[in-house]
């Protein structure tokens, strides 16, 4: 992609304190990630600026040293008063920064707890629930499932109904996909190129990936290990596509990289409060795609038939799996439990199969999740509610769905992080 002419790398900047921190940010991303496989997770920026991080790798601790000094000098250096979201630029990097200063001080060994990792890394910590709290949960889907044996297996029994089979998944997917589009360019002008393309991969630790490659295209893997259930079709479709990543990624670059020459949002570093935002807003995209009755609706009447299922077990479906979503911070407990030494893999698999319901291989996936990617599964359910509560807040009780998607549009094509939407509630 074209890079204004003062993202030169060459050191003679001449672009305000801002630019030039962008920059630096950019280049101590990529130099981290020489270290952290996982951690540059998109990047489109000069190609030059990768290349020199490869050759040189500092080492960690100097990129910590760096990055310490880059969140003072900003410090000093006040962002500007007229332009709303220049501020927000300014809080932006200073806290992608002091997170990238975290996962460096991790990466040499420091050892934080759960909660402390997640405040560090994600700039938010995620509410404790006791196994009362899932069990009177728990005890709503005993009503809905009755029969003998334990819940767990009437559940997967119940599940199993709703497998979208092997030969009609690329169909569902792909008509799922259409929809979530059709109903997000009713309200967001994309650019005119956007595009992806799907591959179903295996051996993953996540069901589905959005790979951004810059210039509106994304690689958008779904992982075929375990069974895909006729929900996914609609979760990953909007999730990983639109209104989800995609559209994050797509209008970033557009609105901020292109537009405003912020080369600081060419680089995407996982492990950052970027995160929680990216992947609430891809959840809470389920709902914005297809709010109050439609998704049953289009689902009755279009994914169950291309699957295969029978369409007048929709309605009942869905009962059940909105109780069974309230269940998802479990997942979050299993993490913190087992992250912080308090179980061991085998403990962690065994409450998420109790309290989440989920699959034995499911929750054998999951615990390798946490393995690889710690305190970020925070971000799906934590990130969905602060998003979800952000929009309702500012777009109004009884707004139109024309205000609800400016204002969720909105978010995703600014430097808004977690502390962001926490600060406006405090207003």
């Amino acid at each position: 992609m074209p890079v204004p002419r003062r993202f030169t790398g060459t050191g003679a900047d001449t672009g305000t304190v801002m630019d030039r921190a962008g920059e630096e940010y950019v280049k101590l991303v990529l130099a981290l990630g020489t270290h952290d496989a996982d951690y540059v997770d998109a990047y489109y920026g000069p190609p030059e600026w990768r290349a020199a991080a490869e050759r040189e790798k500092p080492p960690v601790e100097q990129i910590q040293a760096r990055a310490t000094a880059l969140v003072t000098s900003l410090g000093a250096a006040p962002p500007p008063g007229a332009d709303s979201l220049e501020r927000l630029r300014h809080g932006y990097l200073v806290k992608q920064l002091a997170a990238l200063g975290a996962r460096a001080r991790m990466l040499r060994g420091e050892r934080l707890s759960f909660d402390e990792e997640s405040r560090a890394l994600y700039d938010a910590v995620a509410p404790t629930n006791d196994a009362a709290h899932f069990q009177r949960i728990l005890d709503q889907l005993e009503r809905l499932l009755p029969g003998d044996g334990p819940l767990t297996e009437r559940y997967d029994a119940f599940h199993q109904r709703f497998v979208i089979s092997p030969e009609r998944l690329d169909t569902v997917f792909a008509a799922a996909v259409t929809a979530c589009r059709e109903r997000t360019l009713r309200y967001v002008e994309l650019p005119s190129r956007e595009s992806f393309v799907v591959e179903y991969v295996n051996g993953k630790p996540w069901s589905g990936y959005n790979w951004y490659q810059g210039n509106y295209h994304s690689l958008i893997q779904v992982n075929t290990d375990l069974p895909i259930y006729i929900d996914r079709a609609v979760d990953l479709a909007c999730h990983e596509g639109y209104p989800g990543h995609h559209v994050y990624n797509a209008l970033l670059e557009q609105r901020l990289v292109r537009e405003r020459g912020w080369v600081e949002f060419s680089v995407y570093p996982l492990f950052s409060p970027q995160s929680l935002i990216a992947e609430g807003s891809a959840n809470f995209g389920i709902e914005m795609a297809f709010p109050g009755d439609d998704r049953v609706d289009f689902e009755r009447g279009t994914l169950f038939p291309l699957a295969g299922l029978d369409a007048d077990e929709a309605q009942t479906y869905y009962r059940v799996q909105d109780l069974v979503h309230e269940l998802s911070y479990a997942g979050n407990e299993a993490a913190r439990q087992y992250l912080d030494g308090d179980i061991d893999a085998a403990a962690a698999a065994a409450w998420l199969r109790r309290y989440a319901l989920m699959s034995p291989g499911a929750a054998e996936q999951r615990v390798r999740f946490f393995d690889r990617y710690r305190s970020y599964v925070i971000n799906y359910n934590l990130g969905q509610d602060f998003v979800r509560d952000f929009v309702a807040r500012e777009a109004g009780a009884q707004a139109s769905a024309k205000r609800r998607w400016a204002v969720f549009t909105g978010l995703l094509a600014s430097p808004r992080l977690p502390s962001d939407l926490q600060a406006s509630t405090e207003r």
